[in-house]
């Protein structure tokens, strides 16, 4: 995420807020959902996402679907 969204490494945290901590916006999560597509071969759904909210919720979401 560091390069492919240019966040500052020092924002990434488990704890830290997609939204308000890294300043990911809804441009962002298009461009994770074709990262994520590439890198690991499926697709985000928004409604998947909803409880998604710190970098490890994302992490831990990530690790589960590829599970």
């Amino acid at each position: 995420m560091i390069d492919d969204l240019e966040i500052d490494e020092d924002k990434i945290s488990d704890d830290a807020l997609l939204k308000e901590d890294m300043g990911i916006d809804s441009l962002d999560f298009v461009d994770i959902v074709v990262i994520v597509e590439k890198k690991f071969g499926f697709r985000l759904k928004p409604e998947e996402m909803v409880g998604v909210r710190t970098y490890k919720d994302f992490c831990d979401f990530i690790e589960k679907k590829i599970g």
